[in-house]
């Protein structure tokens, strides 16, 4: 859902203004798109992203969630749908309890008002704790609270006081991102204007307090970025991680299905005019081999705590071919305590955690290599 009412600073989605108009064009247009939808496999997880979702009103919401449940042949095991803060309504909620939804993940950032300016957030902390209240009182099956740090002028301190703060809340699940200068945002000219700076040795920090913090507080983590009680991990993200197949509707959103990975167009214009006329457009489409899914899988595994069966992922990719070069990889990483092997599961160090996306890179490249 492509429509949000402001920029935030840090983010580098597709986003679209919420005018009516528009509104009642993508929604008609994401009926057509459920409508060609295959029938013949289980859904077993649904995540509705954006964007704001929130910004639809509760008649929206209901409309698509209807139009998408006529084509499922059961309800979901997990939905899951973002919220902000100044768009939970009491409505909204009831209208999404009734659809189904499971899980409601709300985007907090920080619960300081000057950090969450620095972000360009819109909400104050004051709509979080009604949003909060609000949320409890619908009595979802299981809630996520997302966090950033490494923000501009953070404090060690203001970055753990917040953990406490969201954790205090009760949440069964929580999500710490590190603050990312993507380009073509605000904070991105605020850094090339050398009005904010990156400090590697600060995020570090950041990310080792966090996570000793968020394992104190009886949060698990289970990804470098993702901390739940016992039992609530996020399924939807797993199964992402894990290289299964998955369908994205509406513009910019991305798919791995039928042997091929692409995305929809990143304008609402030119998405609705195919999906209307019958044409869906795909962009950046790839057809996909076991090579590439073979180095995703371990891309995008490895950043769980649990880490891969490699043993299991070369049965599952018999065709990936040979694989001397990336195996010495794995050899050099374990001599350097980035990665620990065992019974034919690679997983990453704490250390390593640190490093996945230069693992992430490295397993790239040798995987290239062998092109």
């Amino acid at each position: 859902m492509p429509f949000c009412a402001s920029t935030c600073d840090f983010c580098a989605f597709y986003q679209e203004q919420p005018r009516r108009g528009d509104l009642d064009r993508y929604l008609e247009a994401m009926q057509r798109e459920f409508a060609g939808l295959p029938q013949d496999r289980m859904v077993e997880t649904i995540f509705w992203g954006g964007g704001t979702p929130g910004l639809l009103a509760a008649k929206d919401l209901a409309r698509l969630g209807r139009a998408m449940l006529e084509r499922l042949a059961q309800a979901p095991q997990e939905w899951t749908i973002e919220m902000a803060p100044s768009t939970v309504k009491a409505d909204k909620l009831a209208v999404l309890r009734d659809l189904g939804v499971t899980r409601i993940s709300m985007g907090v950032q920080s619960f300081q008002p000057d950090l969450l300016a620095a972000l360009g957030r819109l909400h104050q902390p004051q709509q979080i704790y009604k949003a909060w209240d609000l949320i409890q009182a619908a009595d979802f099956p299981a809630t996520n609270l997302d966090l950033i740090f490494a923000i501009p002028n953070q404090s060690r301190q203001q970055w753990l006081a917040d953990i406490r703060e969201a954790a205090r809340l009760g949440p069964s699940h929580l999500s710490s991102y590190c603050l990312t200068f993507e380009e073509d945002t605000a904070l991105y000219v605020k850094l090339s204007q050398g009005k904010v700076c990156i400090d590697e040795a600060r995020e570090v920090d950041f990310y080792l307090a966090g996570w000793d913090l968020l394992a104190e507080l009886g949060f698990a983590q289970y990804e470098i970025s993702n901390f739940a009680r016992p039992g609530m991990e996020c399924v939807h993200n797993l199964n992402t991680w894990r290289m299964q197949e998955w369908i994205g509707c509406g513009p910019s959103a991305a798919s791995q299905f039928a042997g091929e990975r692409y995305q929809r167009p990143a304008n609402l214009d030119q998405w609705a005019a195919g999906i209307l006329a019958g044409e869906p457009l795909k962009q950046e489409c790839v057809r996909l081999d076991q090579r590439m899914l073979l180095a995703d899988s371990l891309v995008f595994g490895l950043r769980m705590n649990a880490g891969v069966d490699y043993t299991a992922l070369q049965r599952r990719f018999p065709q990936a071919g040979e694989l001397q070069h990336l195996e010495r990889l794995f050899a050099r990483l374990i001599d350097e305590q980035i990665l620990i092997q065992s019974q034919g599961r690679l997983q990453l160090t704490r250390n390593g955690r640190l490093l996945a996306d230069a693992v992430g890179s490295s397993i790239l490249e040798q995987m290239d290599a062998l092109s």
